[in-house]
């Protein structure tokens, strides 16, 4: 209810004129009801009442996240419009595709880190395999046979499966899709076999039988399914993947409005509400501010910079 009431005021605002100093928006570059839009709605109605001001979501898909920091390159830099980025679209699609339409270093400043969305490795129930190594097996027994969604070119879902087949010497068929549902519906089917996505995406089907969790991804086991081994524990080690989070602004922006924001999303992500609500999303809290996030970011850009290198992977 809270979370439609902010809506309404923002239309409201609109139609009266109200100063755009008023709204402030969150865009997100994936559909509704994805991990990364579920999160954005979560802080949206805290932020709002944090900052005395209106907070809506705004979700504009495409290029795995991409498009809506090329929007927002070219957004005034006054610190009212932030864009919830994933991993993939700051340190990723830069490598990845020939045009992106920004340069992240230059082009954005880091406000907050907000939250690890650690992976899981699924499989349709009916492929034969329960583990790590017979997943392994079995590709390399019916190299023909096996594919894997993602969603998105770019996504950590595509990426975080090219990790894994480098390190475990496979190769499975990439089918991109446009977001996650459309992805797990087919997973679900049968028409592609296994796959990578956040806990929040996989989870009910997960319980609902309609999919095999095999490994968490993560570096650590998620507290979903604290009774499945991760990757690492079958034999993996390099393979620690979360798809996360991170609030981005103009590079332009006041820092005292950088600041102002890190602060206060930070205090949201605190909060044992907060917590607990991404907890129940398999999400993982990261209250960072400007200056580590900005650490983290680059360390992960030369991360994924050798990983896309490493692939062979480039996309016009």
């Amino acid at each position: 209810m809270r979370g439609l009431l902010v809506v309404v005021t923002a239309l409201v605002l609109s139609m009266t004129g109200a100063r755009s100093a008023d709204l402030t928006r969150i865009l997100v570059g994936f559909p509704p009801g994805q991990a990364t839009d579920l999160v954005a709605r979560l802080l949206a109605e805290r932020l709002g009442p944090e900052l005395g001001e209106t907070v809506i979501v705004e979700n504009r898909p495409g290029q795995g996240g991409s498009i809506v920091l090329a929007s927002l390159a070219q957004s005034p830099a006054d610190g009212h419009t932030l864009v919830l980025a994933p991993l993939a679209s700051l340190v990723v699609n830069p490598h990845l595709y020939k045009s992106v339409g920004y340069n992240t270093r230059r082009d954005f400043a880091p406000v907050a880190l907000v939250a690890d969305l650690p992976m899981l490795l699924v499989v349709n129930p009916e492929l034969p395999v329960k583990t790590v190594a017979e997943l392994i097996a079995y590709a390399k027994a019916n190299p023909e046979k096996l594919a894997h969604p993602s969603s998105g070119n770019g996504t950590l879902s595509h990426l975080g499966m090219e990790v894994f087949k480098q390190r475990a010497g496979i190769t499975i068929l990439h089918v991109p899709y446009r977001g996650s549902v459309p992805a797990m519906t087919d997973l679900m089917t049968g028409i592609v076999g296994v796959a990578m996505d956040t806990v929040a995406v996989t989870e009910p089907f997960i319980r609902g039988d309609k999919m095999r969790l095999i490994a968490s991804a993560y570096g650590k086991r998620v507290a979903a399914f604290p009774d499945t081994p991760t990757v690492a524990e079958q034999g993996f080690a390099e393979v620690d993947l979360s798809a996360w989070l991170g609030i981005v602004v103009p590079a332009a922006t006041p820092k005292a409005r950088v600041e102002r924001l890190g602060a206060a999303i930070n205090r949201i992500i605190q909060s044992p509400e907060i917590v607990a609500k991404f907890t129940g999303l398999g999400a993982i809290p990261r209250d960072e501010g400007p200056a580590a996030f900005s650490a983290f970011h680059d360390s992960e850009d030369a991360r994924w910079s050798a990983v896309v290198k490493a692939s062979g992977l480039r996309i016009e």
